[in-house]
């Protein structure tokens, strides 16, 4: 075939939820009028089949080109019948309704689906104090759990957690979810439109559901929810290109990788790449060239470059995405650890990125066997468990802190042994913000300018510990009172109060 950068048509999606960002705070245009939700960049999805608009392939639908040269659309990248990715704009003007998407075996066993639908997020837009909801809290068993959405009390059994611009969350398939309100994505996926929500409305048009038709969706979402994902956002990994040109890998899987590139105005994107490519463009208009081919393309609009042309250039200045299938150790892993990035920070990403990780990031000490994932999720103030092992908090800190802990080497952050009144000491390598066990967030910082006696009087106290603040924890033995010329009592030397 000949092959040339593709436009698309992009269905668009009027959902309850939408709202007029993609038009009002990205400058798209040709939008219906009304709230919009989506628009799908690219999409095989059955009954919304992207189609090809202009050039050589004008008419041809995208499972037809797949069809026809799936070498020269895909490259050497394993496939099935559908193309691998669905991309979309979303605008969560109004919070998304609670809901999942089965994983592959479970879309396969009931679903009927060849696979199932992990994604990711990467915020475009977010104002301020903008939430998430992002799996569910330690110990929420499924009992616990269908009480809650029947209820639509979420905030009981999920994970609330903050939303920035520029930062991206990896969700496996069958983790209950939710974003908005005031949110503006770009969304990567697997190809597939299954999931299963908990509202009492129907997402499309907000029309009320019956109790028992609700209380049956509720039944399938518990059927196909996994417990276990607990993701993070994350601001990505940076590799540095030539003067002006970074390239930032925001998340990465078996599936689908995600990467920000931007460049200044004298500067230029040139990228290569041996599999197709979802050219989606974050900031100003820009002129993309690839082969022969030169064309124009505007904020909130998308190319899809296959692989057969193997390279494209993009002019300054430039704010781009590049979604793709990716080779993990050729694309990912090779490229981030030559630029210093260490395990911990690559396993943060997304999943199967390091050995001895587990989805959405969170990594294994090496000397521990795989168990259950909700053994290491993070710890907060109120969770069942929240005091924690010392492995666990380390594990929090590598998730949450993922270059910090990369720096250290993958050293732990000694914490207080259980039963031991003992401080942390701290390590010259870790900087000023040394986690303080015990804490909320799992990395308050000692206060500075304090003698070390002071830090372990507040530790204690922090803590609960036996003993008044203000107050030494050693007392003098009668040698060093007689030098002070001291009549107390005599008492034996330099003892621990309990």
């Amino acid at each position: 075939m000949r092959w040339s950068p593709l436009r698309l048509t992009t269905p668009v999606k009027q959902h309850v939820f939408g709202g007029r960002a993609l038009a009002d705070r990205l400058g798209r245009t040709g939008l219906p009028s009304g709230p919009v939700a989506e628009t799908w960049e690219v999409s095989d999805v059955d009954g919304e089949v992207a189609t090809v608009t202009e050039g050589p392939s004008a008419g041809r639908s995208l499972r037809e080109l797949l069809a026809a040269d799936p070498a020269g659309l895909l490259g050497d990248r394993p496939h099935g019948p559908r193309f691998p990715l669905l991309t979309k704009f979303i605008d969560g003007t109004r919070a998304l309704p609670v809901h999942l998407h089965a994983d592959d075996a479970t879309a396969r066993r009931l679903e009927g689906e060849p696979n199932g639908k992990t994604e990711a997020w990467h915020v475009l837009d977010a104002v301020p104090g903008a939430t998430a909801l992002v799996g569910v809290r330690p110990g929420t068993d499924r009992e616990r759990l269908r009480r809650a959405l029947l209820a639509q009390d979420f905030d009981a059994v999920m994970r609330r957690l903050p939303v920035r611009a520029g930062q991206t969350v990896y969700v496996p398939g069958g983790t209950l979810h939710s974003f908005g309100p005031g949110t503006l994505v770009y969304e990567i996926e697997q190809t597939s439109d299954i999931q299963q929500h908990a509202m009492p409305w129907r997402m499309e048009d907000g029309a009320p559901l019956g109790e028992r038709e609700r209380a049956a969706n509720i039944e399938r979402l518990l059927a196909e929810w996994r417990p276990e994902p607990r993701p993070e956002f994350q601001p990505g990994l940076s590799v540095p290109v030539a003067d002006s040109v970074v390239r930032t890998v925001l998340c990465a899987g078996p599936y689908f990788a995600l990467e920000r590139w931007t460049a200044g105005r004298s500067a230029r994107i040139a990228r290569t790449f041996a599999t197709v490519q979802v050219l989606s463009n974050a900031g100003a208009p820009v002129t993309v060239t690839s082969g022969d081919w030169t064309g124009r393309l505007d904020r909130a609009r998308t190319l899809l470059l296959p692989a057969a042309l193997g390279e494209v250039r993009v002019a300054g200045p430039a704010d781009v995405l590049f979604g793709y299938v990716p080779d993990l150790e050729a694309d990912i892993r090779a490229p981030l650890t030559a630029a210093g990035h260490g395990p911990a920070a690559l396993a943060a990403l997304g999943e199967g990125l390091w050995p001895g990780t587990r989805e959405g990031g969170a990594a294994l000490l090496p000397e521990e066997p795989a168990g259950p994932v909700s053994a290491i999720a993070p710890r907060r103030a109120g969770d069942p468990g929240a005091g924690g092992d010392r492995r666990a908090r380390t594990r929090q800190q590598e998730v949450r802190h993922p270059q910090g802990a990369a720096a250290q080497g993958g050293r732990a952050l000694r914490g207080l042994r259980p039963g031991r009144e003992r401080r942390r000491r701290r390590d010259p390598a870790a900087g000023p913000g040394v986690a303080e066990p015990g804490s909320e967030d799992g990395a308050r910082p000692w206060p500075e300018g304090r003698t070390p006696g002071e830090r372990l009087r507040t530790a204690r106290t922090r803590l609960g510990l036996p003993g008044r603040p203000g107050r030494p924890r050693c007392v003098p033995g009668p040698e060093v009172r007689r030098r002070r010329g001291d009549s107390s009592v005599a008492r034996t030397t330099m003892r621990r109060r309990q």
